[in-house]
């Protein structure tokens, strides 16, 4: 078996480049979706000097089961996913960006992937937005997160009523990362799609304006 079928899928880039760039955003798509997908949002933002990057998955999806499976049941694809996404982070930091200045956003598939590897890989980000997604696992899996977030703004954006994503899966991923120290931001909307909001949109160019 491929222990690492991510490996060699391209990573889409636009913004400033990486040399003359103050800050970077890693930009994961959901399943069925694709890098330039998600890079489109980024016409919703206004800060200057940001480099976007935005890896692709094999096949389009990250992992094959609900996020809500054991975590067994979603390898090698997960640890591949997470794999590249260190990688990123590896080049973008060796390009002279921290990772204080280093923003996380994913929609679905990839908000459960992005909340993940900063739960894993803990130290001060410059943001997550996780929308429509929490940390991975089955009951009784979310745990061995160690280390603290140093203030990271975390922001969960979800519908009560998605039908992908259980809203208590959201309430327990602000508990862990709020007991990871990081500063929190949970919002909850009624009666929504399976969507990006422009409440989200709105909150993600807010924080970015700060970093």
């Amino acid at each position: 078996m491929n222990t690492h079928p991510h490996y060699g899928q391209p990573v889409t880039f636009t913004g400033t480049p990486l040399p003359n760039a103050t800050s970077a955003m890693i930009m994961i798509h959901g399943r069925g979706g694709d890098a330039l997908d998600i890079l489109a949002m980024t016409s919703h933002f206004t800060a200057s000097n940001v480099a976007y990057f935005a890896p692709q998955a094999q096949n389009f999806t990250w992992y094959p089961n609900r996020f809500i499976m054991p975590r067994a049941s979603n390898e090698p694809y997960l640890s591949s996913a997470l794999k590249i996404i260190t990688d990123l982070v590896t080049h973008i930091t060796e390009g002279g960006i921290s990772a204080d200045k280093i923003l996380f956003v994913g929609f679905s598939q990839g908000a459960c992937l992005a909340s993940e590897f900063v739960a894993r890989n803990p130290k001060r980000y410059g943001a997550l937005f996780a929308l429509s997604g929490g940390l991975i696992g089955a009951e009784g899996e979310l745990t061995g997160y160690i280390g603290s977030l140093s203030k990271t703004p975390v922001f969960l954006g979800c519908s009560d009523i998605d039908d992908h994503i259980p809203v208590g899966r959201i309430h327990e991923s602000e508990k862990i990362f709020t007991e990871m120290d990081a500063t929190v931001t949970k919002r909850i909307y009624p009666n929504m799609g399976h969507i990006v909001n422009q409440d989200e949109l709105d909150f993600i160019k807010e924080v970015m304006s700060a970093v």
